[in-house]
């Protein structure tokens, strides 16, 4: 990653994607493409032992169940495809639209349903004792706020304009930029719809790593 700041609380550094991690799925049923990652120390990179959080990409290309990560909470987003459905014994997950998100639990048993063939969707899992997590999508001419914490912006689909705190920026297409804030800061988009993975800390662990590939 390449560090630079947009001012004296917020880092940044750009994600190379010859640096993404291949992690199998926890129930051995696909593979996923991990942007960023954080598990405890003395836990090695990948594992799902220590865990903490993790933000990536992945194909689902066959119906079947969701892996059990009781403890955890999820979102998930469809950015390829359409037609996902989350089947639970509570009801459906409506996930058939692509760039709005959704949220449930790890300990939800889930098998997907795929109505017009293979999707993609984006990942955002952490362990809720550890850090809140929240996924968004930022189209261009909105603005948000953002608190102190770790934010990853991923452009899923296009290339992607936006400013922190006024500085221009711009990923590429599949690339992913890590900002690291000790302050809030705010993200305007210009072009093309972001993806922001937003992971807040609410208990003693340091979820301040430097992410898959450092």
């Amino acid at each position: 990653m390449s560090p630079t700041s947009a001012g004296s609380g917020v880092r940044l550094a750009t994600i190379d994607p010859a640096a993404y991690r291949h992690t199998p799925w926890k129930n051995g049923g696909g593979l996923t493409t991990d942007f960023a990652e954080f598990t405890l120390p003395g836990f090695a990179p990948g594992s799902w032992e220590g865990l903490v959080w993790r933000f990536g990409r992945t194909a689902i290309v066959a119906p079947g169940p969701f892996s059990d990560l009781s403890g955890f909470d999820r979102q998930q987003v469809l950015v390829s495809g359409s037609g996902l459905v989350l089947e639970t014994p509570a009801g459906e997950i409506d996930v058939r639209r692509p760039f709005q998100p959704v949220r449930f639990a790890g300990e939800t048993r889930i098998v997907s349903r795929l109505e017009a063939g293979p999707v993609e969707v984006v990942n955002l899992m952490g362990d809720r004792s550890r850090v809140s997590i929240e996924l968004s999508c930022l189209n261009a001419g909105a603005t948000s706020s953002r608190p102190a914490g770790i934010h990853i912006i991923y452009a899923a689909a296009t290339a992607c304009d936006f400013a922190v705190d006024g500085n221009a920026l711009q990923i590429a297409s599949g690339h992913a930029l890590r900002i690291d804030a000790a302050e809030s800061f705010t993200i305007a988009s210009r072009l093309g719809t972001a993806l922001i993975a937003s992971i807040l800390p609410v208990g003693p662990a340091s979820v301040t790593d430097a992410g898959v590939g450092a």
